[in-house]
């Protein structure tokens, strides 16, 4: 049901989708409806921007992405022998990502094609 009120087109539809939801629980369940009502609509700022942007800012591929880099090259270190030598890698991957991002290939872009 969820995901029905996030694949519409616009965000009157999704509203409305979120009204319906909400509705059929609020008897059953009070709590989920309320919850609905409360988390739900933040959420749905995503439909305001244009469909090409959509799928990219609704997913977390980008910070899943940056965690698993992280993750092999800290491992690849082993040990660090203090925090800032940690700090100084993770760092390095970052900036790695940031400099890709904008001189090269880009996640999310302007056009809207």
């Amino acid at each position: 049901m969820l995901r029905s009120i996030f694949r519409v087109d616009t965000r009157a539809e999704a509203e409305e989708g979120l009204r319906r939801a909400a509705k059929r629980f609020r008897d059953a369940a009070p709590r989920l409806a309320d919850w609905m009502e409360g988390a739900i609509p933040e959420g749905l700022t995503v439909l305001d921007f244009p469909d090409a942007h959509r799928r990219r800012l609704r997913t977390t591929d980008v910070a899943e992405r940056i965690h698993r880099e992280t993750r092999r090259r800290t491992r690849v270190a082993g040990l660090f022998p203090n925090e800032d030598s940690l700090l100084r890698l993770v760092s390095a991957v970052l900036i790695e990502f940031d400099e890709e991002w904008a001189t090269g290939k880009r996640y999310l872009t302007m056009e809207t094609d």
